[in-house]
């Protein structure tokens, strides 16, 4: 193979071309080195890219209950182009006067363990000097951690303690110089009053904490080709504060294979770099103290098709321009078959294209198409029809709010732009 190419094992299997990040610089390579600050894992093939260590975790934030404390954080931008990625938390006891004990040391006997230290060197001026073991508990752990969330507790009251947070994949041993970590100072809180006794003791309670109910009403602001803008309420049943949501999406064709998680403090959220005319699947969790409650059902919502974009929505056909723009007292419908030619303008059929059926009433069916008369430009429309079958009282029902509807011309209000009725 020349150079830029490798082939790993000996053959006639034709040569590869180096994998990103990798080059050979001599013939006859069986394998492409990774470029400087890029690194292969020991179970790496020869024909995957060279990955680097992760960027340092976003948006560290710290929710603190007494002597404990929530840490929550963002995934980082850069992954390092692997997918093997967790994350470590460490904690550190920020040190006033006295400095930290010197050269501690360990003696493990099966369960137990003997620690023993020298004093530290600078004793802070006083004599009246104690030591504390600092004995902090991770929920779950401390380290592998997949999610990214981490409860600490047993921490000491009044003190500052500083906690890093690494985010590392596969590669990131072979390259401590680039490990970027995130840190966030805390002060704990003031724990509770013991009364001023000594002979303290503890019983603990075991309750079940409740999460949140899901969120169960959601509201599209607005779709464009490749956003859409969206709220909901906040649950039913909160069972505290919420901290935030979590919004999981996904291609409904891909059915959840690969998916995108945002996270919101508000009730609303913008989804952008989506697909057009695609259709996205949703679910929503809030989250409190207690952790995340279940996730919502699926809500179903599309992007707009090419031809929606930057326009407004509007029904089937043109303005009649003697329609009033908003009449105070609407026109008593007594002859729908009558009424609606008096506010709403006839279209002929061949003028409109009908695209997709985007959703099904009691007796009529809503479509997504094109509408295009002589003379204008084309522009896209919801038509609304009549099922095949219909009754005669639906046809005035239907005819009845087409009439209705055309007495309207409001910027919030869906314009009727015409109907076909022959």
């Amino acid at each position: 193979c020349r150079p830029g190419f490798y082939k790993s094992a000996v053959g006639n299997a034709e040569c590869s071309k180096c994998p990103p990040h990798s080059v050979s610089h001599h013939e006859g390579a069986l394998y492409c080195a990774c470029e400087k600050n890029y690194y292969r894992a020991g179970e790496d093939p020869a024909s995957m890219a060279c990955t680097r260590p992760p960027s340092a975790p976003r948006n560290v934030i710290s929710v603190i209950n007494e002597t404990s404390v929530i840490l929550d954080w963002s995934w980082p931008e850069d992954t390092g182009g692997r997918r093997d990625l967790f994350f470590t938390v460490l904690c550190k006891r920020c040190q006033g006067p006295p400095s930290a004990p010197r050269n501690v040391i360990s003696v493990i006997n099966e369960t137990s363990v003997i620690l023993d230290w020298s004093w530290p060197e600078d004793t802070g001026g006083r004599r009246d000097l104690f030591f504390t073991v600092l004995n902090v508990r991770f929920l779950p752990w401390a380290s592998g951690l997949r999610n990214t969330t981490v409860t600490v507790t047993d921490l000491l009251a009044h003190t500052n303690y500083t906690f890093q947070v690494e985010a590392q994949n596969g590669v990131s041993g072979q390259a401590p110089a680039l490990r970027k970590y995130a840190a966030v100072t805390i002060t704990t809180n003031q724990a509770e009053d013991t009364g001023g006794r000594r002979d303290l003791f503890f019983t603990v309670l075991c309750k079940r904490c409740q999460a949140p109910s899901p969120v169960t009403v959601i509201r599209k602001e607005s779709t464009s080709r490749n956003s859409i803008s969206l709220s909901w309420l906040e649950p039913e049943r909160p069972n505290g504060i919420i901290l935030d949501y979590e919004v999981k999406y996904y291609e409904k064709q891909e059915q959840e294979t690969s998916y995108t998680i945002l996270r919101a403090r508000a009730c609303n959220v913008m989804l952008s770099g989506l697909k057009a005319d695609t259709a996205y699947l949703l679910q929503f969790r809030a989250r409190t103290a207690a952790g995340y409650g279940a996730s919502s059902r699926s809500f179903e919502i599309e992007t707009s098709p090419d031809c929606e974009e930057g326009k407004k929505e509007s029904s089937v056909a043109t303005a009649n321009p003697n329609i009033p723009t908003r009449k105070d007292t609407l026109a008593t419908v007594t002859d729908p078959s009558q009424a609606v030619h008096e506010f709403a303008k006839e279209l002929d059929a061949s003028c409109i294209a009908i695209d997709k059926v985007v959703g099904v009433g009691e007796f009529g069916e809503v479509c997504s198409g094109r509408l295009k008369l002589p003379s204008k430009k084309e522009m896209c429309v919801a038509i609304k029809m009549l099922k095949a079958g219909y009754t005669d009282q639906q046809r005035r029902d239907f005819l009845a709010e087409a009439s209705i509807m055309g007495q309207f011309d409001h910027p919030n209000i869906i314009r009727l732009e015409g109907v076909v009725t022959r």
